[in-house]
């Protein structure tokens, strides 16, 4: 070895070949143990840069260098399972360790070409009801879940993780890019108190671990959902939290390694590392990766060259909203700049199109007329004005819901909803069977009835006698 610069090594191979780009190298360190590097560059015929997935403090210039011939390879299958593992695969959940004859697989592989690309049209239900309504998922699909930071993005992944595994009795690969260890250790916990661990792996590199750690995570997470699929036909939920730490490590690998910067100082090769991570997800052979992925919005820019990119792999795109996190609508997800490819009436059927694109008016409509209310007053509009008024801010609390994963917090048991209920509770709003209720009785439900349960005991404690009402009576059965 000749140098170390930062997490970036250069090693000078003697006689032999040099390896090949992408390929892991091992460098022995002076108290006995092996760094693991992968070749990013070649210097000239007799040296490579490697950028290293570990810590280099104590490597030391002489230090012997071993050339694997291979890319970094993970262990896979089903002992990894209920475990934590680290970007290089090893174990840091202080559990056993892996026996010898463990499956390996490694992080870089070829997206599956178009022949073997299999569509399916089944539809990922995730028993949340503004993403189901308005920004619908499918298996094998992509989506992402866009906003800044503290709106709600890791809490609505914890919640897809429990959720999914409970309804899809699948398995979940998580990883965790840049992830704060307090947030690591969180999800741990909730995945072993709900007995869901068992069906998750969960690859993790940290926010305090160097550059080349946080670069490889994602693949890593990828490679062993990519088993489950080709080698054990399982279909895999990856979720990944957060796919802009990976473009953040990536641009601070590119800077380490000489690269001039591109837009907005992020690396020239911004396009081509998300292209070899997305294009990889995907459904093949009848079982398919759907992906899940949190993306933090720097500044609340959606222009930001990263956050754009992304969002041109995607089938949906669910957007978190500051505002709607300010006012307390949890999950914070802005109902019209959310969408879908999905969500067109041949795929879900005219009911739920019709009825996603009536909410989607109503609210649209509302938010034109908050400025002439924060002027003028609700008084100064027509009649018809103030009824889609009633209705549009009984929609958005209607699409509100407690979380299973945050029942500590709230002291509110979480919900599940199936899309029926959904679709019946709007269509009750739209047709106005809500405009006498409260909208306390809304905000923070699951089903219609629930809602009906609640503005029914309101009535009765402020009246002393039972409250009649029959909002929302003949919606379910006109769905039916």
């Amino acid at each position: 070895m000749l140098a170390v610069h930062g997490s970036v090594v250069e090693v000078r191979f003697a006689q032999e070949a040099l390896p090949a780009l992408g390929q892991g190298i091992l460098i022995e360190r002076a108290a006995g143990d092996i760094v693991i590097a992968e070749v990013a560059q070649h210097v000239d015929p007799h040296t490579v840069r490697a950028v290293a997935l570990g810590v280099t403090s104590g490597l030391a210039r002489g230090a012997g260098v071993r050339a694997t011939g291979a890319a970094i390879q993970v262990p896979v299958g089903e002992p990894v399972l209920g475990r934590l593992l680290g970007p290089t695969g090893d174990p840091i959940d202080h559990g056993p360790a892996f026996a010898p004859g463990i499956g390996h697989r490694p992080i870089h592989a070829p997206a599956p070409t178009l022949a073997r690309l299999g569509g399916t049209l089944e539809r990922f239900h995730t028993g949340i009801k503004v993403i189901d309504l308005l920004a619908p998922l499918i298996s094998g699909g992509k989506a992402a879940m866009f906003g800044g930071a503290g709106v709600g993005k890791t809490v609505l992944i914890m919640e897809l993780i429990r959720t999914t595994v409970e309804r899809h009795a699948g398995i979940s690969v998580f990883g965790g890019i840049g992830e704060r260890s307090r947030e690591g250790h969180e999800l741990l916990l909730e995945l072993s108190q709900s007995g869901v661990l068992a069906r998750t792996a969960l690859v993790f590199g940290q926010m305090n671990e160097p550059p080349g750690a946080r670069w490889r995570t994602g693949l890593a997470a990828l490679a062993i959902a990519e088993h489950f699929r080709d080698q054990l036909h399982e279909s895999v939920l990856l979720l990944i939290d957060n796919v802009y730490r990976l473009v953040q490590a990536g641009s601070e690998v590119s800077d380490l390694l000489g690269r001039l910067p591109s837009r907005v100082g992020y690396q020239p090769t911004l396009a081509s590392e998300i292209a070899e991570f997305e294009e990889r997800i995907a459904s093949v052979g009848g079982t398919a990766i759907t992906s899940i992925q949190a993306v933090y919005v720097p500044a609340d820019d959606f222009t930001d060259p990263a956050v754009a990119e992304l969002f041109s792999h995607l089938d949906s795109s669910i957007v978190l909203s500051r505002e709607m996190a300010g006012e307390g609508m949890y999950p914070a997800v802005d109902p019209l700049a959310s969408s879908s490819n999905l969500l067109d009436p041949r795929l879900v059927g005219q009911t739920h199109y019709r009825l996603a694109e009536e909410v989607r008016k109503t609210i649209a409509h509302y938010r034109e007329l908050q400025e002439i209310i924060a002027l003028l007053g609700i008084e100064e509009l027509s009649a018809q004005d103030r009824q889609v008024v009633k209705r549009a801010r009984r929609l958005q609390r209607f699409l509100t819901q407690p979380f299973m994963v945050t029942v500590a917090f709230t002291g509110k048991a979480g919900r599940t909803v199936e899309l029926e209920a959904t679709l019946a509770g709007c269509r009750a709003i739209l047709e106005g069977e809500t405009d006498d209720w409260a909208e306390s009785s809304l905000y923070m439900v699951g089903d219609l009835e629930e809602a009906r349960a609640r503005e029914t005991a309101a009535g009765t404690s402020a009246t002393g006698k039972p409250a009649e009402s029959t909002a929302g009576k003949s919606a379910t059965a006109r769905l039916s």
